[in-house]
């Protein structure tokens, strides 16, 4: 089985390709340019250094929010795009549960903290346990868009030890400091941001479980709406 995975949900961009449990390539930058910019530039960089032929690849692994909403839209654009010129499914994971994964086998919590704004994070809590030998991620609250201080009161209430993640965690780091009753800690570089690689791995387990769609079905899921959507409902209300 191989995947291509592509992750544009946030600042970074990353694309990655996974064959059978091994990572083959990752291409991660987490810099300041737009992602029109950037994601097809290291696809085609991806391709070139692996010697990968697209037509090989099982389906397509895309970050499907929740995110930046230009950012999701890229790469929901470049899925779709590379789904219906190769005729091959998607797989859809959410970002949060994508970043989740990278903390596969931990015993603590995991909870990612995505930016979004206004005291707001998109974030959910998560949990692995061994099955068969292999790890199962358990979806303990579900993604959502809230108040930092829902998640906070979330995590304390579970009474277990939180890993933190993402890029809202540094953002409400004090806040977390001090609200939060129960241990936590917060992932390391090298794993406290989007990742290709991650989004490969669970689309890969979500492939085998026929979780896919086709390129023309696939919609990113925003979990709210954007900003000029927000403003112009505010602006209707106040003419009825």
């Amino acid at each position: 089985m191989k995947i291509l995975a592509l992750d544009s949900s946030g600042l970074v961009a990353s694309v990655a390709v996974v064959e059978d449990d091994v990572l083959l390539a990752e291409y991660t930058v987490n810099y300041k340019k737009t992602h029109s910019q950037t994601l097809l530039p290291m696809l085609d960089e991806i391709r070139h250094m692996i010697d990968l032929d697209l037509d090989s690849i099982d389906a397509i692994a895309i970050a499907a929010g929740p995110g930046s909403f230009t950012g999701l839209r890229i790469g929901a654009a470049t899925a779709k795009g590379l789904g219906l010129a190769l005729n091959k499914p998607l797989v859809e994971v959410s970002t949060l549960e994508g970043l989740a994964y990278q903390l596969c086998g931990t015993d603590r919590l995991v909870c990612p903290l995505m930016d979004a704004r206004r005291n707001q994070v998109y974030s959910g809590i998560y949990s692995f346990r061994p099955v068969a030998g292999e790890w199962q991620m358990d979806v303990v609250k579900e993604q959502c868009a809230v108040d930092i201080s829902a998640m906070i009161e979330a995590c304390n209430e579970l009474g277990r030890e939180v890993i933190f993640l993402g890029d809202g965690a540094p953002v409400y780091a004090g806040k977390l400091a001090e609200k939060m009753t129960v241990p936590y800690t917060f992932a390391p570089a090298h794993c406290n941001r989007q990742s290709a690689a991650s989004v490969a791995s669970l689309g890969a387990v979500y492939y085998a479980q026929g979780r896919v769609v086709s390129a023309a079905e696939h919609q990113p899921e925003y979990l709210r709406l954007s900003q000029a959507e927000r403003e112009r409902a505010q602006a209707e209300r106040g003419t009825t």
